[in-house]
């Protein structure tokens, strides 16, 4: 099945215009929403989870008209928010349970079967009768994983998955959520590059609520190659490197500043050519 987004567009009372126009068609996989903060992300991702309503527009998931048939949306989605705190004071296995009756799992056999393989999947099954106030960070998102999964979802929208999670944690969340997104459609809204670089096989970024590029994430990043040139540079020297050159990035390391900067011939003046990453295009379309 296919996500198909047309012409949507929200304004909220207060003016701020959150989306306009947006138009995207998602397949089945992983699909990377890039963007940085206000940038309209969650928003959309609200929208696309019949959470709050769009001022015009159309979403179409297969045959579900998404804005008007929010029950039968509700039957093929799973959605992980930004922040997943619920019920603290809760274990893992009594909230698994509790959302599983809310999905319509009477059958308590049943629902006990399907807890503890999703529970396990997640690799948190050991933990079940842990309250959910004591988890890490990286085992609330495997839990929010784990309560999304509830109901075997057609569609999947994680919104900030790996944000504050420690190395480990991030490489276990993207092993899972590689795993589901094989065959259904799974939509990562983020600001972390790496995420999407490291995941997904199409992205878009979207700015002050309209897409600006939407490829498939190889495509994308050749598009730049050639073009994308390095310099170690003194910290001091920045703010005049920044008149003269297509500035798309600066980054530390090692105690040394290094820039980054696009151009289609070589700039000379000690540059030299690097390999075109997921992020020197994101800079690019949001410079």
């Amino acid at each position: 099945m296919e996500l198909s987004i047309s012409d949507l567009s929200k304004t909220y009372s207060n003016g701020v215009v959150a989306l306009k126009n947006v138009s995207l068609d998602i397949p089945t996989g992983l699909f990377g929403l890039l963007g940085p903060n206000g940038a309209g992300k969650s928003t959309l991702m609200r929208t696309i989870a019949t959470l709050q309503e769009a001022d015009s527009g159309q979403i179409l998931f297969g045959k579900i008209d998404v804005l008007r048939e929010k029950n039968e949306v509700k039957k093929v989605l799973g959605y992980l928010p930004q922040a997943f705190d619920f019920y603290p004071r809760d274990t893992a296995y009594n909230l698994m349970d509790h959302f599983a009756l809310l999905k319509g799992v009477r059958d308590k056999k049943i629902r006990h079967k399907r807890v503890e393989e999703l529970l396990k999947r997640v690799n948190l099954w050991e933990n079940r009768k842990q309250k959910l106030g004591t988890f890490s960070n990286g085992m609330k998102q495997r839990f929010g994983i784990a309560q999304a999964l509830l109901g075997n979802p057609k569609l999947i929208i994680v919104d900030e998955p790996t944000a504050g999670l420690d190395p480990a944690e991030r490489v276990r969340f993207h092993n899972l959520l590689s795993e589901i997104g094989e065959n259904i459609v799974v939509i990562l809204s983020t600001h972390i590059v790496d995420d999407v670089s490291d995941l997904c096989a199409n992205m878009a970024i979207i700015r002050k609520g309209e897409i600006i590029i939407k490829e498939r994430t190889n495509v994308a990043i050749n598009s730049l190659k050639g073009k994308i040139w390095e310099k170690e540079i003194v910290k001091d020297e920045l703010p005049a490197y920044e008149d003269k050159y297509y500035m798309l990035s600066t980054r530390l390391f090692a105690g040394k500043t290094f820039i980054h900067v696009f151009s289609e011939s070589n700039p000379n003046n000690g540059f030299s050519l690097v390999q075109t990453s997921l992020e020197d295009v994101y800079f690019y379309y949001l410079t």
